[in-house]
């Protein structure tokens, strides 16, 4: 319950320092901004290299994913496919001989 106490002398305490020091801060804007700039150009032009430099390898990878979960899921399956030949085989046999009107 102590920082209810002490809030009012804390928020005052935080304008005055902020009225304070908004004038050094308007002085220093420009400056810092004509140093941040250029590196956040610099920063951009090394994370587009880069991004260009690995999107190829990125590429790869994907399409190197892409057929190993194929096989994957190939290999996941080839033991139902006896069962599937067989199901496929008995609707050719049997499918045909009940055909449905549709009407």
């Amino acid at each position: 319950m102590l920082w209810l106490v002490l809030l009012p002398f804390f928020l005052l305490f935080s304008i005055v320092v902020g009225i304070v020091a908004l004038p050094f801060t308007l002085l220093l804007l420009p400056i810092a901004l004509v140093l941040w700039i250029p590196l956040l150009l610099l920063k951009f032009t090394l994370r587009l290299v880069g991004g260009l430099l690995l999107l190829p390898l990125f590429v790869v990878g994907g399409i190197v994913a892409a057929v190993i979960a194929g096989v994957a899921i190939v290999a996941a399956l080839a033991p139902l496919l006896p069962i599937a030949f067989v199901i496929f085989v008995a609707w050719l046999l049997l499918g045909r001989s009940a055909r449905v009107s549709p009407v």
